[in-house]
This record gives structure tokens, C-alpha cells and sequence, in this order.
């Protein structure tokens, strides 16, 4: 890359941008690039001016690169701008041996132990330590592989508390960081978006003791217990939400997970695109994929179409998308918009054109005509049969949820008199903590804090109390040992076959 001097403001954005500290500020006060440029392009996609450009070709000795879109051109001796990739002699080199699992073992961390990883009964029908000041309602004791294993149980009222829904879906449903309402209350927010699905998060503690606090709090538990709810982005669409249901979303009914981003695409159906026009072009709201221009159309044998996108460009092939209402997901309505021109050089009057969603539910097929404009026909046999491979390859749109809860309140003087070895054992996994006999992921740092995916808990186990907080039933089991060692209610601990004994009775 070589950079315009008088176009150059001097305003150091490039030089941030490198991820291999190839520019730098001359003493005029304008950008240099030094021979450590592998031509990432990272400089130019940033630079305001458009003041750099490429350069002569690259000196012998260099290496390109494959593993990804960018394909550095990398010196003897130097890496790309990965930093993954070495060239020794010509050849790329992983910088990383590959590791055993053996390797990595001791920062992953052991496992519970087998004796631990179930309770021995669940918190649901337990009742609640509250006010926190006695005993949980039942500590049991039973013996497991010769070793005397403990499971505690409580209903415990969790303020600190909220829910994350997934929406597999490409459609537009808002803004990210748009409240999501009840009417006019605000609920929760349009989160990030996850490979392909939105998210949404509901509830959390500000919003809990809230004004709105009751609202929020049915409604966490009517999505964890696998109830319709019906939501509101503002500014954005209307939500008909049920777990382990299709979304409805301004009154359309979900039907497929997309597969993939368009780029994706082009690597998972390549094969299936040679041959079923002479351009494909696959769009997302994230990424659209141009195939011939792609580096999987190119490694298949594809010949570039000379068609140019109307979207801004990462990498060959690879295009950036917009959020919209129109073909996947983007403000396309007509697929023909994503046309800009094209190159009469290469681009031939009858050349056929492929333009599809990622979920395949929408797909059009065009023909060059001898007037420069593209005109529809009927989809031919090898693009049906590659709108369909792309489409059996959908999962189907549905709604899932995770409820996230913070169990290190009070409701720790019902398990133990000393409550932070219950925090410790919890993250050093001496003690498992389910929610209804379902597991949970225990996020890491301080506290506990933990997620559980409401399908594996029983409907119904999720209420909530107008403090407001919701109500989850919790399971701790460990050894005895450890439970007394954490300073446990020994003296309320009872033999598992009592208690189940007991219930049998009532």
C-alpha cells in the first residue's frame, strides 16, 4: 500500500487500524507504510480521505495467505495480520503447535464429580427459606458410590433476575438497544444479535424495582413457564412470543432459521451454485455473498460475472448489509436494487443472475438481455435444486429462552452459616447448583450468578411474589463432607428415604 502525501490530513486513524504496527506518523506529519504491510487493507477501509491505495506488487519472498477473506501477502520471517500464520522459507506456519486436550486441561478446570452432578430431589414444591434466617426447607442426605452427598433445596425470591429470548429469525424486529414494552411500559431491550437470531433481554434488576417491576416480573415467568407474550419493540416491529414456538412477528409467522450469513453461504453451497447461473447472490442483513466474486467461487473454478453490488464491500465477495423489512432482512424490496451495474466487458447479454435470502424462502432468477436490463424468468432445474438444498438446510424459526439469576442474596443463610465457601464451592465445582434438577452455566468472577434454559425446567416451577422478584427453585449438592465443612445446618439434615417416606404419606 502507498499513501497520497497530498491527500494525507495527518490524522492517525491508520495508524490505529494497523493490527501489525505498519504505519506510523512521518516527522511531516503525514502516514508511512513500512515493508511490514501484508496488504490487509485495514488502513484503507478507515482512512477518511481515501489517501491510500495499492501499491506496486509485492518483493519475492512473500507468502500469501489463505485461511481468510483478507489473504495477507506476508514477508519472510513476519506474520499476517492475525498474527496466526509465520512464513518460514515460503511456507505459512501456525505459530501455535496444536494442542492435546491434555495441554489445556488446567485451564479448563475439572468437572463436578459424577456423585454431585444430579440432586438428590428439586427445589420445585419446596417452599422458601424466607426470611432467611433458618434453615432451608429440606437438607437430605443419601449415600451415592459409598459417599455421603447432600442436597439442599429452596423457592428462593430473586430480584436480581431476568431472561434472554432468542428469536430465530431474519426479520426485522428493531433497532438494537430499542426498549421492548408492554403497552407503555418498558420491559427489557433489543439486545445484539447472535448467528442468526435476535435476542432480546428482558427483566434485570433495575427494571424489577422499577415502577413497572410487577409487569416485568410476570413476564419473566410467563416466558420462563413457556406462556404467549406479546411485546412491542419501539420504533420497530410487534412481537407474539411463546418458547418452543414460532415467532410472530408483525403478524407473520415464522418459518426458517437462516443457515448461514450470504457469505456462508457461499462455502457451504458452492458446489451446488456452479453451474446454476453464472452469478449468485445471496443476501443478509449482515453479510451478502457475491459468488464469483468470493473466495470460494473463485477456488471452484467460478468465473467473475462482472456484476458490481450496491453495498459497501469487505472483502472480495463479501459485502456489508443493512437491516430492513425487504430479502433477508435487509431494505432490499425489489432483489433486483442490489444491482449497481455491471462490467459490459465480462457481463454478457444472456448470462442468468440467482438472487436469494439465506433462508431460501424468497429466490428470483434474471437474464441479461441485449438492452443492458435484466428481466425475470422462471428459476431453471440447477437453481431450483440449489434454492432447495438451501433451504432443507434451515433449522425452523422458533423462540428459546435463558433465565439468568443471581443466587447470592440471603437465601444463602438457609444452606450455610458462612456463605462465601458456598460461593467457592460453587466455582471450584465442589458443589453443583441446579435450578429444578436442570443444570446450570455458572458465569465466572464473584457471586453466583448463573444461567439455566427454561425447556429443561418443569412448566410451572417459575412464579414470582410483588416485592417484586421472581421465584426459582434451587438445588445445592455436594458431599457431606463439604456441606459441614462450609459451616451447614447440620443439626436439620435428614435422611433422603424420611423425607420421600414422609411425602409419600400427606
Amino acid at each position: 500500500m502507498i499513501v497520497d502525501w497530498e491527500t494525507c490530513i495527518g490524522c492517525g486513524v491508520c495508524v490505529e487500524a494497523c493490527p501489525l504496527q505498519a504505519v506510523s506518523l512521518a516527522p511531516e506529519k503525514k502516514a508511512s507504510i513500512s515493508n511490514l504491510c501484508v496488504d490487509c487493507k485495514a488502513c484503507t477501509k478507515v482512512c477518511p480521505k481515501d489517501a491510500i491505495r495499492p501499491g506496486p506488487e509485492a518483493g519475492e519472498g512473500r507468502a500469501q495467505c489463505s485461511s481468510c477473506p483478507i489473504c495477507c501477502l506476508i514477508p519472510l520471517g513476519k506474520t499476517g495480520a492475525c498474527q496466526r500464520f509465520v512464513n518460514r522459507e515460503g511456507n505459512l506456519v501456525r505459530n501455535i503447535p496444536l494442542q492435546r486436550y491434555e495441554d489445556v486441561q488446567e485451564v479448563i478446570g475439572q468437572d463436578h464429580e459424577e456423585i454431585i452432578r444430579e440432586p438428590l430431589i428439586t427445589g420445585i414444591g419446596a417452599g422458601t427459606t424466607y426470611p432467611d434466617t433458618k434453615p432451608a426447607p429440606y437438607i437430605v442426605q443419601s449415600n451415592r458410590n459409598g459417599i455421603d452427598v447432600v442436597t439442599v433445596v429452596t423457592e428462593a425470591p430473586l430480584s436480581y433476575s431476568g431472561i434472554k429470548v432468542k428469536v430465530d429469525t431474519d426479520q426485522y424486529m428493531g433497532q438494537e438497544g430499542a426498549p421492548v414494552l408492554i403497552g407503555k411500559k418498558r420491559v427489557g431491550h433489543l439486545c445484539t444479535e447472535e448467528y442468526g437470531s435476535k435476542m432480546l433481554s428482558l427483566g434485570g434488576v433495575n427494571l424489577l424495582t422499577g415502577k413497572d417491576g410487577l409487569a416485568v416480573a410476570k413476564l419473566i415467568v410467563d416466558v420462563a413457564n413457556r406462556r404467549e407474550v406479546r411485546l412491542k419493540v419501539e420504533e420497530g416491529a410487534e412481537l407474539i412470543l411463546q418458547v418452543g414456538k414460532p415467532p410472530v412477528i408483525d403478524g407473520e409467522t415464522g418459518e426458517r432459521m437462516r443457515v448461514g450469513c450470504g457469505s456462508a453461504s457461499m462455502g457451504l453451497f458452492g458446489r451446488y451454485y456452479l453451474g446454476a447461473a453464472e452469478e449468485v447472490i445471496v443476501l443478509d442483513a449482515h453479510l451478502i455473498g457475491q459468488f464469483t466474486e468470493h473466495t470460494a467461487g473463485k477456488e471452484l473454478g467460478a468465473k467473475y460475472s462482472g456484476l458490481r453490488l450496491r453495498a459497501r464491500r469487505s472483502t472480495p465477495g463479501r459485502y456489508f448489509g443493512e437491516h430492513g423489512r425487504g430479502w433477508g432482512g435487509t431494505p432490499v424490496e425489489n432483489p433486483l436494487d442490489i444491482l449497481e451495474g455491471f462490467d459490459p466487458q465480462i457481463a454478457r447479454p444472456g448470462m442468468t443472475v440467482l438472487i436469494t435470502e439465506t433462508t431460501a424462502k424468497r429466490a428470483a432468477m434474471f437474464r441479461l438481455e441485449e438492452s443492458g436490463k435484466f428481466t425475470p424468468i422462471e428459476l431453471l432445474p440447477k437453481a431450483k435444486a440449489a434454492v432447495e438444498m438451501m433451504a432443507s438446510n434451515c433449522q425452523v424459526s422458533r423462540v428459546s429462552a435463558v433465565y439468568a439469576g443471581g443466587s447470592g442474596g440471603s437465601a444463602r443463610a438457609g444452606v450455610t452459616k458462612i456463605p462465601v465457601k458456598l460461593n467457592l464451592a460453587i466455582h471450584e465445582n465442589r458443589a453443583k447448583l441446579t435450578v429444578g434438577g436442570a443444570p446450570t452455566y455458572i458465569l465466572p468472577g464473584g457471586g453466583i450468578s448463573f444461567l439455566v434454559d427454561v425447556e429443561k425446567v418443569r412448566v410451572r416451577a417459575f412464579t414470582y411474589v410483588p416485592t417484586p422478584a421472581t421465584v426459582v427453585p434451587l438445588e445445592y449438592t455436594m458431599r457431606l463432607k463439604e456441606y459441614l465443612e462450609m459451616g451447614g445446618h447440620a443439626e436439620s439434615i435428614r435422611k433422603l428415604e424420611d423425607v420421600l417416606r414422609e411425602l409419600k404419606s400427606r
